[in-house]
């Protein structure tokens, strides 16, 4: 694999700070500011940002940074062609780490909101969970095969990159029992734990609270797309993530992105143990 990963990921991270910055100081010298006294603005749907501060730039900066590094670490640490090896010790610390982060956002929070009004834990309409999840994984897959279908992969193929995420490699390669299933806990149950929290939970509504809801959806997702690493899935996931941002909009609750999020990686992950271990066909 060439530099077009690492390339790819600070054009994600870099479009997503242009983004913010400029719809930030736009705001800033355009919005006038609310006589005192007057009723606060409407909200733009059910996430709401009152309880975020200016110093809240330092968290979005630093958990950001932080998913930078990560990314960039691992597109420089894939550019060469050595097979990926995987220990169970070191997706242990991965598990860890992602925990972390989903505390570093709790942290910076809990002192200012309930973490059940934070994130909406008390969701009434909780059943819906049952209906929005798997509507939105088929239309994701509704959209791949799109992208697909409008030869999005021939790109792929035309840049020279791998068409397959690391992660994905390992589920099809790797022969230590132990790993896969750390593997596919991590994938099916940690990643949508604590990216949410991260992502929709912490990172989303804080940007909101300086520029609104669209710039925000927009930058987050791109973050969120960039994270994971992959050019492949770069469209992809920028996609999936402008979804998640919508259901936790429309419902108020992060079940709702959290459940779609399992439910996306739990398919996928039971998808590519079948074609493994029934030897079927991978589609390209």
């Amino acid at each position: 694999m060439d530099n077009i990963t690492l390339i790819s990921v600070h054009a994600t991270y870099g479009l997503a700070l242009v983004l913010f910055a400029a719809m930030a100081a736009w705001r800033y010298f355009t919005v006038e500011e609310r006589a005192e006294g007057s009723p606060p603005e409407l909200p733009v749907g059910k996430v709401a940002v009152w309880f975020y501060r200016p110093l809240d730039l330092i968290g979005i900066a630093a958990l950001a940074w932080i998913f930078y590094l990560q990314a960039a670490g691992n597109a420089m640490t894939g550019e060469t062609d050595a097979p990926i090896k995987v220990s169970a010790e070191g997706v242990i610390v991965s598990i860890v780490l992602q925990f972390i982060l989903a505390g570093i956002a709790l942290a910076i929070v809990i002192r200012r909101v309930d973490p059940v009004q934070w994130l909406g834990l008390c969701w009434r309409d909780w059943p819906w969970v049952f209906l929005v999840a798997p509507a939105t994984v088929v239309c994701m897959w509704v959209i791949f095969a799109g992208l697909h279908g409008v030869g999005y992969m021939d790109l792929i193929d035309e840049l020279g990159v791998e068409k397959v995420q690391d992660t994905v490699a390992i589920f099809q390669k790797e022969q230590s029992v132990i790993v896969l299933i750390l593997m596919g806990f991590t994938a099916a149950v940690v990643a949508p734990i604590c990216e949410e929290v991260v992502f929709r939970g912490y990172l989303y509504p804080a940007v909101k609270r300086f520029v609104g809801p669209w710039v925000s959806a927009l930058s987050t997702a791109l973050m969120f797309s960039a994270a994971h690493g992959s050019v492949s899935a770069l469209v992809p996931l920028f996609v999936f993530g402008l979804a998640l941002v919508a259901l936790y909009e429309f419902t108020g609750s992060i079940w709702a992105p959290m459940a779609a999020h399992f439910l996306f990686n739990f398919v996928t992950v039971a998808a590519l143990m079948a074609t493994r271990f029934f030897n079927l066909p991978l589609p390209s």
